[in-house]
C-alpha cells in the first residue's frame, strides 16, 4: 500500500466516524456530552497539523547545514568550465565578462 493510500484510508476512516457521530447515527452519552468538541474536531486537527508543518519547515530551515567545502569545489568547477569555454572561444577572454558570445 502506498503512503497516499494509507493517508486516504485514515482520512476516510476518520471522516466516516466523524460524520456518523455528527449526524446521530451513533448514539452515545459521550458523543452527546462532547458534541461541540466533536463538531469542531476536524478544524482543530487541521490547525494542529498546520502548526506541526510550519514548525518542521522552520526547524529544518534554521538547522540547514552549510557545506563550505562543497561550495568551494563547485566554484572551482565553474572556474574550470569557464576556462575551457574561453579556450574554445565560446566565452570572451575577459574573465569578468562571462557572457556568451
Amino acid at each position: 500500500m502506498t503512503k497516499l493510500m494509507e493517508w486516504l484510508f485514515c482520512l476516510a476512516l476518520f471522516l466516516g466516524t466523524w460524520t456518523a457521530a455528527i449526524t446521530g447515527q451513533v448514539n452515545s452519552p459521550w458523543i452527546s456530552n462532547n458534541y461541540q468538541f466533536i463538531l469542531y474536531l476536524p478544524v482543530l486537527l487541521l490547525f494542529i497539523f498546520a502548526l506541526y508543518a510550519a514548525s518542521v519547515v522552520l526547524y529544518r530551515t534554521f538547522t540547514f547545514n552549510n557545506c563550505e567545502e562543497a561550495a568551494k569545489q563547485l566554484k572551482r568547477q565553474i572556474e574550470e568550465a569557464q576556462a575551457e569555454l574561453r579556450i574554445k572561444g565560446v566565452l570572451s577572454s575577459d574573465p569578468k565578462g562571462s557572457e556568451l558570445m
